[in-house]
């Protein structure tokens, strides 16, 4: 007589090595399909020479454009080389995390300017603008928020906080990325704004978005104000639908008489993606602009952590992703400046962030580890030289 919980057993046991085996080849055949899709990204006849021997600040502001990026005192003033060559190249400064709120707030009665003083000098003495990041962003918070901040003081924390760091800093900042991140579709709210994990939707609704920018108007009412969104760059659901409810979030805000006068686009590219579309890009920057707004290109860098170890196919295909990115949000006059998020491989953020799984170094930048462009930047330099006048 068999023994048929033996049998059972067995044929679990069978059923399930053939769903892993199932589960296994179709992970296999995502991953052959991706590396399809990657060879087919590398195009290494494409021609990316440029002409002349101007910096990215030169043949930007050539065409009314301005070239900048970020970077921190902790990179500038020892590295003598770096702080040399990014004066060069840049025509805007962004501190990376100088001015966020866990720099600013040691102590819920403390503000510590010390390194965004050091920044805006170093700016101006090399003759560049500077900007803020951020005002108001979910993330970078002090440790002492959670303890201390609740509904009955958020809104004085948040008032005071917007006007005491825009009034430092007045008639120094050429813009401030006032409110940083506030959509997330995926959250469930029907205008797409985030309201998770997020403090000042949860003790102040969503009307903080508004009140940070007449805050911040009132305090410095020269600087540009602008509204920062990651994710909005590709022809995939979740893009199109932080499109969709960035562009409500603007009309409600233009409809209010709120002061906000240009878009961040945060534009972390990823150079295995072959989602790009042009067309509905340019649409969507088209719509921007048709509400009176500027465009900034806030913190443009290319990930390559799923892209080949071979340094010169990963320089090809970054390169071509930031000149066809490019070339299409160059097209679009409301357009005023683009800054990448780091201008060296020596100093990325996607080192630590975003590290390859093969231990090679990110090649995500205009300068390679020993400032030396790359095609990166000739890319970008291509852009800028094709450009029509702003």
């Amino acid at each position: 007589m068999p023994n048929y919980r033996l049998v059972t057993r067995r044929r679990t046991l069978c059923m399930g090595l053939a769903s892993l085996t199932t589960i296994k080849a179709v992970e296999i055949a995502k991953i052959e399909q991706q590396n399809r899709q990657i060879q087919m990204l590398d195009n290494p006849t494409r021609d990316f020479k440029i002409l002349g021997k101007k910096t990215l600040r030169e043949r930007a502001l050539d065409k009314g454009l301005f070239f900048g990026s970020a970077s921190g005192e902790d990179k500038l003033s020892p590295d003598t080389a770096f702080a040399t060559r990014f004066t060069k190249e840049c025509n805007i400064l962004v501190p990376e995390g100088a001015l966020k709120w866990n720099a600013l707030r040691p102590a819920p009665n403390k503000f510590d300017f010390s390194e965004g003083d050091w920044l805006v000098k170093f700016a101006h003495t090399h003759g560049m603008l500077f900007r803020g990041h951020t005002l108001v962003w979910h993330y970078a918070l002090p440790k002492w928020f959670k303890e201390i901040v609740n509904p009955q003081n958020a809104e004085k924390f948040f008032t005071e906080h917007i006007a005491t760091v825009t009034k430092h800093y007045a008639g120094q900042m050429h813009s401030w990325d006032v409110v940083n991140e506030a959509i997330e579709p995926d959250d469930g709210r029907s205008d797409g704004l985030r309201n998770k994990n997020t403090p000042w939707f949860e003790f102040l609704g969503p009307d903080y978005i508004e009140l940070a920018f007449r805050v911040a108007a009132e305090a410095d009412p020269k600087a540009l104000l602008v509204y920062n969104e990651a994710g909005l760059e590709y022809d995939i659901p979740t893009h199109e639908a932080r499109r969709s409810a960035v562009l409500k979030l603007l009309e409600r805000l233009k409809s209010k008489g709120t002061p906000i006068h240009a878009l961040g686009i945060q534009s972390h590219l990823a150079g295995d993606e072959t989602h790009f579309n042009p067309k509905k890009l340019q649409k969507f920057l088209n719509d921007v602009a048709s509400l009176g707004l500027k465009i900034l290109i806030t913190e443009l860098d290319v990930k390559d952590q799923r892209l080949p170890v071979d340094p010169t196919v990963r320089d090809h295909i970054i390169a071509a992703a930031y000149e066809d990115y490019l070339s299409v949000v160059l097209d679009e006059p409301a357009v005023i400046a683009v800054l990448t998020w780091g201008l060296s491989d020596r100093y990325s953020w996607l080192s630590i962030y975003s590290p390859r799984s093969d231990g090679a170094l990110v090649r995500p930048l205009p300068l390679d580890v020993n400032l030396k462009p790359k095609l990166a930047w000739n890319a970008i330099a291509r852009a800028f030289d094709k450009s029509p006048k702003h």
